[in-house]
């Protein structure tokens, strides 16, 4: 393809001859964080529903989680309707002006340089130029699900505080992070404070798991 017929197709708005539209699930692949907040969401609903309240005290046990099932189905309806809209395909177009050239565009000039030197006839074809794409990072997703399923085995035996900061670790651990140390330390001391909020605030106990038996 000419350096002019992609000039053509780009001012045209057409897509160059021999490209596909991308399919329906083409960037779409945060649909897996979307399925995965309706699940955590549904399992608190669930367990805020058949919670067995005694007394009539205000706000009461079941405040809290009726907020939190809100917001994670407010977030997930929101991210959806975004996936939805605005899918994150690559982009291989020609932007005139911006300094970005398609990959067609590229090697038809790398071309023409051979052609002035002399030296392209009779060199042998070469390999198409790759292009950039966008690709879903499955291990991060795999991470953060495994941490997530493992985070709802491990509450009961082992407590909020492990738990919790054991799901902080593996999450900034998936997310690129390298300072376990660090990262440990941070996590229990959020979820720390997280019990203690419970506890002061809503006159809630999160699970303690063999560290309650202990203290």
């Amino acid at each position: 393809m000419s350096i002019t017929q992609n000039q053509a197709d780009a001012e045209a708005g057409t897509e160059p001859q021999g490209k596909h539209k991308p399919g329906f699930g083409t960037g779409r692949s945060e649909f897996v964080v979307v399925a995965v907040l309706y699940t955590v969401a549904i399992f608190l609903t669930i367990g805020t529903v058949t919670m067995n309240v005694q007394g009539k005290s205000a706000p009461g046990p079941q405040f809290f989680p009726v907020i939190v099932c809100i917001v994670l189905y407010l977030v997930a309806t929101l991210l959806a309707i975004q996936i939805l809209r605005t899918p994150k395909v690559p982009d291989n177009s020609i932007h005139p002006g911006s300094g970005q050239f398609s990959a067609d565009m590229l090697h038809d000039l790398g071309h023409l340089g051979r052609e002035e030197d002399g030296t392209f006839d009779d060199a042998p074809p070469q390999t198409p130029v790759k292009t950039w794409k966008t690709y879903s990072d499955w291990r991060t997703v795999g991470l953060m699900l495994g941490g997530v399923v493992a985070f709802v085995l491990l509450l009961e035996p082992l407590g909020w505080i492990i738990s919790a900061a054991a799901l902080f670790w593996l999450v900034a651990y998936a997310l690129g992070s390298r300072r376990t140390i660090f990262d440990i330390g941070v996590g229990l001391l959020f979820s720390s404070v997280i019990q203690l909020a419970f506890g002061a605030a809503l006159g809630l106990s999160l699970p303690s798991g063999f560290v309650g038996g202990i203290l």
